[in-house]
C-alpha cells in the first residue's frame, strides 16, 4: 500500500527518533504543520493498518515505531517523488544534480558508488 507525502514525512520523523508516542509526535511534528493530536493519531493508525508502524504499550501509553529503517523510508519517499512528479524518469533528477553547486564531496562519492553499483547490476543481467 502506498503512503502519501505527509505520511512519509511522519514515518521519517518517527524513524529518526527510533519511535515516539502520539504526544511526542503531535508536539514535534504536528504543531509545526498545524496538525491536531487527533489528526496525528488518525495518520498513525492508518500507517499501522498499512503495516508501516507498530505499537506497544510502554508505561501506560503506546509507543509507535517503524519496522523499516530511516534509509528504507527515504528510499520510498524518493521513489514516490520520481513516480508521481517525474513520471518515473530519473533523468530530470540527474539533470538537477548535474547543475547543483551545493553537492558535498561525501554526497558526490555516494553518488559515484551508486552509479558503480548500477553498472555492476547491469553487467550481471
Amino acid at each position: 500500500m502506498r503512503v502519501g507525502s505527509q505520511e512519509l514525512a511522519l514515518l521519517t520523523f518517527i524513524a529518526d527518533r527510533g519511535g515516539a508516542t502520539v504526544g511526542e509526535i503531535a508536539e514535534g511534528f504536528g504543531e509545526a504543520r498545524g496538525l491536531s493530536r487527533t489528526t496525528i493519531l488518525t495518520m498513525m493508525e492508518r500507517l499501522r493498518k498499512k503495516h508501516r508502524l507498530t505499537r506497544r504499550r510502554v508505561g501506560g501509553v503506546f509507543r509507535y515505531t517503524s519496522p523499516h529503517s530511516r534509509g528504507d523510508v527515504l528510499r520510498e519517499a524518493v521513489e514516490s517523488f520520481i513516480e508521481r512528479s517525474l513520471g518515473g524518469s530519473v533523468s530530470p533528477f540527474v539533470a538537477y544534480l548535474a547543475d547543483a553547486t551545493d553537492v558535498t564531496d561525501e554526497e558526490l562519492a555516494e553518488l559515484q558508488r551508486a552509479v558503480a553499483s548500477l553498472k555492476q547490476q547491469r553487467k550481471q543481467r
